[in-house]
């Protein structure tokens, strides 16, 4: 096995596969100083000014002359604008051929699948959310087993709690988002039922949030306030006895054989490293095709983590104002950032960067990858909800919480996430599956991850032998499989909604 990693003939860097030293011989060119593994060897003399090709994609430009053997990273590599040719709709292909995958699902009565089956607890602001905790904390497995020992068809009570909710425009873009995103969990198919709770006097008043979605209290959805409930203990107390009226219905579900197309998976990755793009990525993105092929949904998202490789997706558009939706959220960002004194460049993390990331652009063009090579069917606003079936797109922050539950407000019931540096996330009421990107990774922090993808850096497996792996574990855990963060109890805390506007 060679020490190095090519990706294109026409690419003017290599990635090395673990440290090289000094003096090693790569393609007939002489490493010059330490290469940390994941990180970029330049292949070729490159003139400063002139571009830098990965993916055979442009991924910066060089800031200074880079001798052939020389380490390519922050010091020599930098970001500059330039032309991308979106050839909107270029490689739409037809579609492949129906399969017929199954899986063991929840049929809810309006005919919607479940993954999972929790009883919920929101709050609609922040003031709101030591009460939600309380209430969902006392049905905890963990402290209180008796509390749920009587109903084993039940996941969990959970609590999803948030930082916002009054203090910003009863009519501006930050509340229209929050609503939506409670609403998406309200309406959850993961959830049998959801008890809101808030104090009374917030900006996000429940009545109104219940009018401008559409909603109505009911046996599944209850809604009340500590004001007008006298106080938190009472408020408590409430909600506790909400919920054990609600738990002999929502234990009666039982799994039956369901189709794939009921599956919609939220695709993430986060603490990416070198590695990220020729591993777990498009092992997700074979993953995905096969997903798309039984007819399930994958929304890619994090627009700030596709800007440089948008042109990649324009060109699998099914039509053109679906890849031209595309483009305004990108200019929407560039916008978005001028006006918070901030850049689109101010990604990679420290982390990513640590593993190799240089520029935005070179993360980005590893993330597109998720995606798979099926057309792209829809582009969403954040939180919106998904109708369509296979590959679609949601505008979204880079940032993995706020970015995840905006995929499961559009009705997410799967995530899959990557890491190359070692990400510990989970995701309540959808499942989130881990995804290596290296071994050593995999071998540092195997109790949080779910597969080890690194096998592909190995040589020991192949891009789609390992989307084939990844495609039929996301098959065992809709079927009720735990993934291991759900082990590890992980999803209450993040549930992170998009907070957009001044706070007031």
């Amino acid at each position: 096995m060679t020490p190095f990693i090519r990706l294109h003939p026409q690419d003017d860097v290599l990635i090395a596969r673990s440290q090289l030293v000094g003096g090693t011989t790569v393609e007939n060119v002489t490493v010059r100083g330490l290469v940390p593994p994941g990180h970029k060897v330049a292949v070729r003399a490159i003139a400063a000014g002139e571009p830098v090709r990965r993916y055979n994609q442009i991924i910066g430009f060089a800031s200074q002359p880079i001798a052939p053997g020389e380490h390519v990273h922050t010091h020599n590599l930098a970001m500059a604008d330039f032309e991308r040719d979106y050839a909107f709709g270029a490689d739409v292909k037809p579609d492949a051929a129906r399969q017929q995958a199954t899986f063991m699902g929840i049929r809810r009565a309006d005919g919607r699948v479940a993954t999972r089956n929790y009883i919920g607890i929101l709050s609609s602001v922040n003031c709101s959310a030591t009460a939600a905790r309380a209430i969902a904390d006392h049905f905890s497995r963990q402290t209180n087993p008796a509390a749920l020992a009587d109903y084993p068809h039940i996941d969990g009570v959970v609590a999803l709690t948030h930082g916002t909710g009054c203090g910003m425009d009863t009519q501006g873009l930050g509340m229209q988002i929050l609503e939506r995103t409670l609403a998406g969990y309200a309406t959850h198919a993961n959830f049998w039922g959801v008890i809101v709770v808030g104090l009374g006097c917030e900006a996000n008043q429940i009545n109104a949030w219940l009018a401008h979605s559409s909603l109505r209290e009911g046996e599944t959805l209850r809604v009340f306030n500590i004001q007008d409930a006298g106080g938190t203990r009472k408020t408590v107390e409430r909600g506790i006895a909400l919920v054990k009226d609600m738990l002999p219905q929502a234990n009666r579900v039982r799994r039956e054989s369901c189709s794939a197309e009921h599956i919609t998976i939220g695709l993430q990755c986060g603490g990416s490293d070198g590695y990220s793009g020729i591993s777990a990525n498009p092992a997700l993105g074979a993953a995905v095709d096969l997903l798309v092929a039984h007819g399930g949904t994958a929304i890619l998202s994090e627009t700030p983590e596709v800007y440089g490789a948008e042109h990649l997706l324009t060109r699998r558009a099914v039509r053109r104002e679906v890849g031209e939706k595309l483009i305004s959220r990108i200019k929407w960002w560039e916008e978005y950032t001028r006006a918070n004194q901030g850049e689109m460049n101010n990604n990679p993390s420290p982390g990513n960067k640590a593993g190799g990331l240089t520029t935005i652009l070179e993360k980005s063009l590893g993330a597109v990858a998720k995606g798979g090579t099926t057309n792209l069917q829809a582009v969403y606003e954040y939180a919106e909800p998904v109708t369509a079936h296979g590959f679609v797109y949601m505008d979204t922050p880079g940032y993995d919480p706020v970015s995840a539950t905006g995929q499961v407000a559009g009705g997410a019931n799967m995530i899959c996430f990557t890491t190359g540096r070692g990400s510990a996330y989970g995701c309540a009421p959808s499942p989130s599956l881990k995804l290596a990107t290296n071994t050593a990774l995999w071998q540092r922090q195997e109790e949080d991850m779910d597969i080890n993808c690194g096998e592909i850096i190995d040589g020991a497996a192949s891009i789609q032998a390992m989307g084939e792996r990844i495609f039929r574990l996301v098959l065992a855990t809709a079927s009720g499989e735990p993934s291991k963060s759900e082990k590890h109890g992980y999803g209450q805390n993040e549930f992170v909604p998009w907070q957009v506007g001044a706070v007031m």
